[in-house]
């Protein structure tokens, strides 16, 4: 673990910082190996049906991230204090907070499943085959929930080394066992989704190794006692930490879906050439958020150390790496630009419809890589009152900047997404000199 201090370095936020990258990256290669399994299958209902049981997973897990985030920054900010059993209780705390939700989820599975199917329009045949799916996968929900505790854990202590074995094993896990129980099976797309959660109990046991791991290193067994987890105080503290990060998150996957449907209402060319430029942007969040993901967890431990310029240096170092790594972005983009295109589609009027709106996702990294970072130094601080508040004014003037924009169709929308991350920065950016001056010196 690298402890941050006045001399941390450009080199030491990169060290934290690239196994997430790489790990993130890795996560796109799964879904091309499920798309790649069921649709060589000659059934494309059955490829339908992946892509919606996938949509309606990522949306449940993505919804529930806050036990990532409000994980990441109590934790990151106990091991700045050196309080390693309140480290090992936060996870957990978060830990049986995930399983709960998890099993209300299968509980509750077929009112959930009524829900999601009722707003999706699909064939009787996908969504026969994507139910098929969805009855399997969310049999995993406790432990996938479970699972993103421990991914906090490990981001709080900067085990990103550890984060990213995880992530690859079970990418790998979980593409031979595709293979299994599709081609050699025959199980179609049960077996994707028997896959996806046996890959997240391999997952759940592999993190308890590191963990069981970092805490050895403290001198501490993996078993806590439970008078430890059980503190109302400290349990509120973290429900209240969940609960702004759950609003936020919401409002985030609101806006990213208006967005979508706005796309739709224009059309079956504007829904996918939109859908092809999303892409870039998505691979550029890949690399800034690794950044901030760094950050996050230096100024958590910053903070829990009650070093003040420390928290000011490693938000300044981090700022100069995201800007670095927007301009690579956005030149990377712009040269690679015609050939992704050309590749991720082939439909002529897809192509040409893109290219008309491809500055949008140049200049991109470039806007939101403020409200990445802003985020990263928010979570690791653990404010966040002011990230749910920001994230519901930024979702107020996005909705405001769309509707004013109407008339220009396609690149009002863009103009509003852009003005969404802009609005998402400087809310942020309003509350950081209060979030650096509430950072607590030590006592002399």
């Amino acid at each position: 673990m690298i402890v941050p201090d006045e001399n941390t370095s450009y080199r030491r936020i990169l060290i934290v910082a690239w196994p997430i990258i790489l790990s993130s990256i890795s996560v796109p290669l799964l879904a091309l190996v499920d798309t790649a399994v069921i649709g060589n299958l000659g059934d494309a209902a059955l490829l339908g049906a992946i892509a919606i049981g996938g949509m309606i997973f990522n949306f449940i897990y993505w919804g529930f991230g806050f036990l990532r985030m409000g994980t990441t920054g109590l934790i990151a900010q106990e091991v700045g204090r050196e309080h390693w059993l309140n480290v090992r209780a936060i996870l957990y705390r978060a830990g049986l907070l995930g399983i709960l939700i998890g099993v209300s989820l299968v509980l509750t599975q077929s009112l959930i499943a009524s829900a999601a199917f009722s707003i999706i329009d699909g064939s009787h045949s996908v969504e026969s085959a994507a139910m098929e799916y969805f009855q399997i996968r969310i049999l995993g929900a406790p432990i996938s929930l479970a699972n993103l505790a421990i991914i906090g854990f490990l981001l709080g202590c900067q085990d990103t080394r550890g984060l990213l074995v995880i992530q690859i094993s079970v990418n790998l896990i979980n593409i031979v066992l595709d293979l299994l129980f599709v081609v050699v099976f025959n199980m179609s797309v049960t077996g994707v989704a028997l896959a996806s959660v046996l890959a997240e109990i391999f997952a759940l046991g592999l993190g308890m190794i590191f963990v069981a791991g970092q805490l050895r290193r403290q001198g501490l067994s993996i078993r806590p006692a439970w008078v430890e987890v059980w503190q109302p105080q400290a349990l509120f503290r973290m429900l209240a930490v969940n609960r702004d990060i759950m609003i936020r998150t919401l409002s985030l996957t609101f806006g990213f879906a208006w967005f979508t449907n706005q796309g739709a209402a224009g059309g079956d060319i504007t829904l996918a050439a939109n859908t092809v430029l999303i892409q870039f942007v998505t691979f550029s969040a890949f690399f800034l958020d690794g950044i901030a993901l760094a950050a996050e967890t230096l100024v958590g431990q910053a903070i829990g150390a009650r070093r003040r310029r420390l928290v000011e240096r490693i938000v300044v170092l981090s700022t100069h790496l995201s800007i670095a790594t927007a301009i690579m972005m956005a030149i990377v983009i712009y040269l690679s630009g015609n050939l992704v295109i050309s590749v991720l589609t082939n439909v002529v009027q897809v192509r040409e419809f893109a290219a008309i709106y491809f500055l949008w996702v140049v200049a991109a990294p470039l806007i939101s890589v403020w409200c990445y970072l802003l985020d990263g130094v928010f979570i690791g601080a653990t404010r966040t009152a002011e990230m749910r508040n920001a994230m519901v004014a930024s979702l107020a003037i996005y909705l405001a900047i769309w509707w004013l924009t109407k008339p220009f169709e396609n690149h009002g929308l863009w103009l509003s997404l852009m003005a969404y991350y802009v609005a998402r920065s400087l809310t942020l950016f309003v509350y950081l000199p209060r979030l650096i001056r509430g950072v607590e010196e030590p006592k002399t």
